[in-house]
């Protein structure tokens, strides 16, 4: 699917045809799409794929010789608040290059959602670094709203394990748990290719931009704390519920080795009488010391 956004002076509206000065949206284009992207566009064919790869981690790489700048940037795949299920994390591709700003995905997210609705303060097509930063800016947003998420399941979970320690309780904190290694590391990421941005090589910062960034690089370092916090957490009530299982289990374990050698007791008995030797009372079963 390709859209063509661009900003007048009444905002932001949809057209029918690309423009200079417009964004070019592309959600798990088809392959006209991406003959339409290389060879009417002018997106350097490396860089769509880079950008449709689910394994690609953050990065940005920019070609000299046809000044495109594209930077991979990681969001969390499950951004519904309503959505029980947060999987991991998918990368998304902004193309910069002469005349349009590009986004490549292969499936749609909020934060572009969000901006193609026209609800992001400040966005221009125009302003090609802006634009980017204020994309930026809603998934480290939309990170903290997941975290949160992933938060208040775990949360739930727990209590469900405080009243009966079940395996789909258990299942659901390690299935948590990894969502928070797809988290931090993708976080870790984006820290790494804003730091790149930060220095300004490759990517013109004005003074609004600075200061954009510096609200982006806030926002990433507290998710990456946040992830820190509960995935430190998460693997202390794991490592608690795994010891309060192993002491039930000796428990339970005491409790039936005092039942073993409680009814041993007989068949012990009755062996000695059984065997082919002289025993004290041999016509009685227990002896008698009245």
């Amino acid at each position: 699917m390709l859209e063509f956004y661009k900003t007048f002076e009444d905002g932001t509206r949809k057209i029918q045809e690309p423009e200079p000065g417009c964004w070019i949206n592309a959600i798990a284009p088809t392959e006209e799409e991406r003959y339409y992207l290389i060879e009417q566009i002018g997106v350097l064919p490396e860089f769509v794929k880079s950008s449709l790869d689910e394994e690609e981690s953050s990065h940005m790489d920019y070609d000299d010789d046809f000044r495109q700048l594209l930077i991979i940037f990681d969001y969390p795949s499950a951004e519904n608040e309503d959505d029980d299920s947060i999987d991991s994390t998918l990368p998304i591709g902004i193309v910069i290059l002469k005349g349009y700003v590009v986004t490549i995905s292969l499936y749609e997210n909020w934060s572009i959602l969000e901006m193609s609705q026209g609800r992001i303060k400040g966005m221009d097509t125009r302003l090609k670094t802006r634009f980017f930063l204020l994309l930026a800016l809603r998934i480290s947003q939309r990170f903290l709203i997941c975290l949160r998420q992933i938060d208040r399941l775990s949360s739930r979970a727990e209590t469900r394990l405080h009243q009966s320690v079940e395996n789909d309780e258990l299942i659901e904190m390690l299935g948590l748990e990894k969502s928070l290694v797809y988290f931090s590391t993708s976080l870790k990421s984006d820290e790494v290719t804003l730091n790149k941005i930060m220095r300004g090589k490759q990517i013109q910062l004005y003074e609004e931009d600075e200061d954009l960034l510096e609200d982006v690089m806030i926002e990433i370092h507290q998710a990456i704390e946040m992830c820190n916090i509960y995935s430190n957490t998460m693997a202390g009530t794991m490592d608690t519920f795994a010891s309060i299982i192993s002491n039930n289990m000796n428990i339970v374990m005491n409790k039936l080795t005092v039942i073993t050698i409680v009814m041993a007791i007989p068949n012990i008995i009755f062996g000695f009488y059984g065997m082919n030797v002289q025993l004290p009372f041999p016509f009685v079963w227990f002896p008698s010391f009245v």
